[in-house]
């Protein structure tokens, strides 16, 4: 067979429909060693830095294989542009007739009966979902897929999407009515016949988590190969979906859904009614009694609050009595059968949560407006990971911008249990030394002092004026956000876009389409983003990105290292720290032709022991902590004409830039970061 390296270095398959294409190094020692472990069955970690090619990369070898490969993304968004962009092109140049699918999760799909359910049954619509409802009707006799992203008509957070999608919890399976026509069923039938399948890491850990309960149950076909694109969100993603959660909203949504389905039996409709006021009343109550305030907080924090235990024994025995109620009409309809098992799943899991005596657990909750949410979250989820990996033996090949810190790969692999694995390290091609400054301002407070955020602010004022604007602001918290964009208001000219005050994909267009704004964002912003070219040339760090000590799951984990000997600053919060800091710095950069200035303006960076680590995990920019210096560099690509040409070309230096290269801050090292 033709290796995956001689297929990317024939320029007679990949140039014509990529201009400019040009095979690189990494892109192709990546190639080979994905190939390898796929071949031989083997677990490989690849750290592929911006610019690498990794997508080609690991698709090449992935199609040239026998297959079925299941290819895992962290974002819907990523899994569209690899089905839709990349996959056609790569099947293109490869000349190869492989089949490939697309997956979803279920609540990603039209569900045929339920649109039908609630267009007859009306009473709990709004006017504005009535409109809506209208809408997704008249889609859904067009639509080939039902995958609701096609109806851009309607927002992601539309009411109406619980109304016509379904959940694990209201799915009738093989005895619904319109199970020939389900969108989901097709999608996972044309998936189970595909070489090659795209899903996303929130399906995978759904799947895994139903294999390894023992319920026979499988969301997704089994692979050969599985690849992991942004890998460093597994842990996190693995940890919700090996744990369990229920909210009041569920509850909610069983008691309206039992009412819809008694409808079609001989139930006693007055005594369910009154069953299901009682559960209503339980939720109201139990919310009530966690305080006004929207909040995430230990179960341990209100757990000998007689208030809360009673409202949530409360809740419980509501349930408990719905759940009696709906047993015997369980036998009705499949409808009424799936709304008996439901309430029983409610009863066991609420009742768990409210003794919380299950080792090696955190017990914690989530307060919305209206809503309650309560999670009990696994420590760890290596010995689960170990435990899917040995059911289910394959190659996995993990790969991100970031999975290493300080050049090795121990953090990640001992999160994953996968301490085994072959690892890879890919440096980016970009010549950042060229392409960027790195400035780490003097003279501000401590993170800690009350007035950092106030300092910090008026300090990037002129740094975000230097550059035009064309900036990404980017904070540990939505305090200091809110802080900062109230100074910056009167303070800058440009046009300022704040997080929270519109959706994400409306605020990163707008950025794109101004060019010359000030984007001021949280966690949500630090990763995931590709803004090339001008309208994105500075990048500002407020601090650096240590977890909140006040997080429940973190701080479990962090009691939990400690108190077994470890040291969990050392071996959890700075890996972390070191990690999310180079996700947000991997904004700037993007392209071979993008120049610009990253500032991480945290003093720590260079007070702190510590702070070595996080520099020599930076791409090795040109390095500052002059002002001026930063005005002299964004005056001289003014001069070049635009920022998108040559950043500092090694024949022709920038006024500034030769300083800046030899102007090293204490505590930072000179050379390369550590390879």
């Amino acid at each position: 067979m033709t290796s995956a390296r001689s297929h990317l270095t024939d320029l007679t398959r990949f140039a014509p429909l990529l201009p400019g294409y040009q095979p690189r190094e990494p892109q192709l020692e990546m190639a080979e060693a994905v190939e390898k472990a796929i071949r031989g069955g083997g677990t490989l970690m690849v750290e592929a830095e911006t610019g690498t090619g990794k997508t080609l990369a690991y698709l090449v070898p992935a199609l040239l294989s026998e297959g079925p490969t299941l290819v895992s993304t962290g974002t819907k968004s990523l899994q569209d542009q690899l089905f839709f962009k990349d996959l056609p092109l790569v099947r293109k140049a490869l000349g190869l007739p492989r089949k490939v699918a697309l997956l979803k999760g279920r609540a990603n799909y039209l569900c045929p009966y339920r649109l039908e359910l609630h267009q007859e049954e009306a009473r709990f619509l709004t006017r504005e979902t009535v409109e809506q409802m209208q809408i997704v009707a008249h889609w859904a006799g067009r639509t080939r897929t039902g995958d609701i992203a096609e109806l851009q008509q309607l927002p992601e957070d539309a009411p109406i999407w619980p109304w016509v999608t379904s959940t694990a919890d209201n799915c009738l399976g093989t005895d619904c009515p319109s199970y020939q026509e389900c969108p989901l069923m097709n999608a996972r039938k044309e998936a189970q016949e595909a070489d090659l399948v795209v899903v996303n890491h929130h399906l995978f850990f759904a799947d895994a988590a139903l294999r390894g309960s023992g319920a026979g149950m499988e969301l997704l076909p089994s692979a050969n190969t599985v690849i992991f694109d942004e890998a460093h969100q597994l842990p996190e993603i693995a940890a919700a979906f090996f744990g369990d959660t229920l909210s009041t909203r569920q509850v909610q949504e069983l008691g309206r859904d039992s009412l819809s389905e008694a409808g079609q039996t001989s139930a006693d409709l007055s005594t369910l009614n009154q069953l299901i006021a009682s559960v209503e009343k339980g939720c109201l109550d139990f919310r009530l009694s966690l305080g006004e305030m929207e909040r995430r907080a230990p179960w341990s924090d209100v757990c000998e609050n007689e208030a809360v235990m009673q409202a949530g024994e409360d809740l419980l025995e509501a349930l408990r009595q719905l759940d009696v109620f709906l047993g015997p009409l369980g036998k009705a309809s499949r409808g009424m059968e799936a709304c008996s098992r439901r309430a029983s799943e409610h009863v066991d899991c609420l009742a768990a949560y409210l003794k919380g005596d299950q080792p090696n657990r955190v017990y914690w909750f989530e307060t919305f407006k209206r809503t309650v949410v309560l999670h009990s979250t696994p420590l760890s989820v290596s010995a689960q990971l170990r435990a899917q990996r040995e059911r289910n033996p394959c190659s996995w090949i993990l790969t991100s911008a970031t999975l290493s810190v300080g050049g090795r790969f121990e953090h990640i692999q001992k999160r994953l249990g996968l301490d085994s694995a072959d690892t890879l390290r890919l440096e980016s091609p970009f010549d950042f030394k060229k392409q960027a400054v790195f400035y780490a301002p003097d003279g501000l407070p401590q993170p800690n002092d009350p007035d950092y955020t106030r300092a910090l602010t008026e300090a990037m004022v002129p740094v975000i004026k230097a550059a035009g604007g064309r900036t990404f602001f980017l904070f540990t918290s939505h305090r200091a956000l809110r802080e900062a964009a109230a100074i910056l208001r009167s303070a800058v000219d440009y046009p300022l876009l704040v997080q929270g005050e519109s959706g994400r994909r409306e605020l990163l267009d707008t950025f794109r389409d101004k060019g010359n704004a000030v984007l001021l964002g949280t966690s949500s912003f630090w990763e995931g983003i590709d803004v090339r070219g001008e309208a994105l040339s500075c990048v500002i760090i407020d601090k650096l990105p240590f977890g909140s000590p006040g997080d429940p799951v973190a701080a479990a984990r962090i009691e939990h290292i400690n108190r077994n000997g470890g040291n969990a600053f050392r071996d959890y919060q700075l890996p972390q720290a070191v990690l999310a800091l180079r996700q947000g710095a991997g904004r700037l950069i993007r392209d071979p032709q993008d120049t610009g200035l990253l500032v991480v303006a945290d003093p720590r960076l260079l007070t702190k022991s510590y702070g070595k680590l996080f520099v020599n995990s930076l791409p090795n920019m040109t390095r500052t902590r002059k002002l001026d210096v930063v005005q002299r560099f964004f005056a001289y690509l003014a001069r070049q004409g635009q920022t998108s040409q040559a950043g500092v070309p090694s024949n022709e230096s920038a006024p500034g830039i030769p300083a800046a290269a030899n102007e090293q801050p204490s505590g930072v090292s000179t050379g390369q970061r550590e390879a």
